[in-house]
């Protein structure tokens, strides 16, 4: 893995600087293990302002989305993608519907679940009598992994400090995973779906769900009634009538 340039390195303290974090260690090894790249993340959190009003929240995001476009900590995604795919939906969103991966729909457009999976998770949110520009949604790898395969550990752990960062900028008060992928990274897990659904998690200041991501149910249509059972618990926790 390429060490980042002195310019690159430069542009990304900068980017820090802006986005509210002026504090980091002294002495730091650059270091791809999760480990590290752990710590990364729970500095960057920590270090995210409680109190950003949208017009902050949107900065931040800018700055974090041109940091992301420019990462190249997974050869061979960083290789192999035609961009990244960062996020999308309101700086505000009190819902964020987070995935596992950009599948090559989302490699092509940039945004986040526009192929039959997506298309699905619109008519989920419709359902829920909502829509997608009032929900943010994201995925675990901001690039496509080659044939659509599930994420490396050590490719999670790259991204990790991305999407946390994201959901401390976003402050939602509710998370929904979508797939194994999503709920295990998010969670810290390696409990399946199918244990971590029915039950509310807390991550951070949100409370989480878990439910079957869209593509499953293109291949399962009978689990189309499980995810609907999921949508009505989170609904009913946010207030909203369906």
């Amino acid at each position: 893995m390429d060490a980042p340039s002195p310019n690159a390195l430069a542009q990304r303290l900068e980017s820090l600087a802006l986005a509210g974090v002026t504090n980091l260690p002294k002495k730091r090894r650059v270091s791809q293990e999760p480990s590290a790249t752990a710590r990364q993340a729970e500095a960057l959190v920590a270090a995210t302002p409680s109190t950003n009003g949208p017009a902050d929240r949107v900065q931040a995001l800018a700055i974090l989305r041109d940091d992301v476009a420019a990462c190249t900590r997974c050869g061979e995604l960083a290789a192999g993608r035609t961009q990244t795919v960062f996020g999308v939906g309101p700086a505000d969103a009190r819902l964020c519907f987070f995935g596992e991966a950009p599948g090559a729909d989302e490699d092509a457009s940039g945004i986040p679940f526009v192929g039959r999976a997506g298309q699905l998770l619109t008519k989920i949110i419709e359902a829920c009598t909502l829509s997608r520009d009032q929900v943010y949604i994201l995925n675990v790898l901001k690039c496509r992994p080659p044939n659509n395969r599930p994420p490396h550990p050590e490719e999670v752990a790259n991204c990790r400090g991305y999407f946390e960062r994201q959901l401390a900028i976003i402050q939602p008060e509710f998370i929904c995973c979508l797939g194994t992928s999503a709920a295990q990274a998010l969670l810290q897990t390696t409990e399946p779906i199918g244990k971590l659904r029915h039950r509310w998690f807390d991550h951070g200041t949100a409370r989480v769900i878990c439910t079957y991501h869209p593509s499953y149910l293109l291949r399962n249509p009978a689990a189309k009634r499980d995810v609907w059972a999921d949508m009505k618990v989170l609904m009913a926790a946010m207030g909203v009538g369906m």
